[in-house]
């Protein structure tokens, strides 16, 4: 079947060998799964806030609307499936049908489906807040969910082991170690969303705002305040002391527990792909 593939999926797979296969696979793997789940498809959505998988919108057998999905392979959406089936549309986009092989899932289709970037930052500061205080929870074992210190394992290797990307070794190196300290100092332990941003958080019917695209780990809570300040990232370099607390407020966070994680992050991830990390991590420290 002809497959129609948006821009930035095809440029995020550019030059990575394992994405390209996986890309090359995607028609006959759309075709298969759309026999099997009995589904009329849609034009796949084309925007920046796709970049990591095939996202379509499709009719089911019943003739209710849904959406599918097919991850490409990335360590840190290894478990979305099960974090999807463990939070159980609470607060998460419901799935319907999964296929751990393909990485594939059959999701509600939220509608209108409006992304919370849409509004101003502060009021995005507040839906994040309630969405992660819904997600948190302790889960039972056995679980699949890896600790957030397998996410600092694959950071540092890709700044320490390739050289172009370590703009700054000893900032690396500093972060490094301070995230050891905080996965030492971690009192509880809670299932993590690890990716939440204003990108990945939508507009629904059954409830106001919803979250797509978790990629689940276990730590720390004030770790998963992260992603969306640096999604915030003008605002977290102008004022860092005010935007930081002003989360930690509605988080019911230590403030200073925030900033630690902001930087060991920062600086461990700069080189992966995302250099503004490095001026976030300067101005932490």
């Amino acid at each position: 079947m002809n497959l129609d593939i948006p821009g930035r999926l095809a440029n995020t797979c550019k030059d990575k060998p394992d994405n390209m296969a996986w890309l090359k696979r995607l028609p006959v793997v759309v075709e298969q799964l759309a026999d099997t789940w009995s589904l009329d498809l849609g034009s796949p959505y084309d925007s920046d806030e796709v970049s990591c998988a095939w996202v379509a919108p499709v009719k089911r057998a019943d003739g209710s609307s849904a959406v599918l999905k097919i991850g490409m392979p990335h360590m840190e959406a290894e478990h979305e499936i099960q974090g999807l089936q463990y939070w159980d549309g609470d607060p998460t986009a419901y799935l319907f049908e999964a296929d751990v092989a393909r990485n594939a899932m059959l999701m509600e289709h939220c509608v209108p489906g409006t992304v919370l970037r849409s509004l101003p930052e502060s009021e995005q500061d507040e839906v994040i807040a309630t969405l992660l205080c819904r997600l948190w929870r302790q889960p039972s074992r056995p679980h699949p969910f890896r600790s957030i210190a397998r996410l600092k394992r694959s950071w540092s290797e890709e700044d320490l082991l390739d050289p172009r990307k370590c703009l700054d070794s000893g900032l690396v190196r500093a972060g490094l170690q301070l995230f050891d300290e905080l996965l030492d100092s971690t009192e509880q332990e809670v299932i993590l969303a690890t990716d939440l941003h204003a990108g990945n958080v939508v507009r629904a019917q059954r409830h106001p705002w919803l979250v797509i695209d978790p990629k689940p780990f276990l730590g720390d809570p004030a770790f998963d305040a992260t992603q969306h300040l640096f999604n915030c990232d003008k605002r977290l370099l102008a004022a860092p002391a005010e935007t930081i607390g002003r989360f930690a407020d509605l988080l019911s966070l230590p403030p200073e527990r925030i900033r630690q994680w902001l930087f060991a992050r920062a600086s461990t991830e700069a080189g992966c792909d995302w250099p503004g990390l490095m001026d976030i991590a300067r101005a932490l420290q």
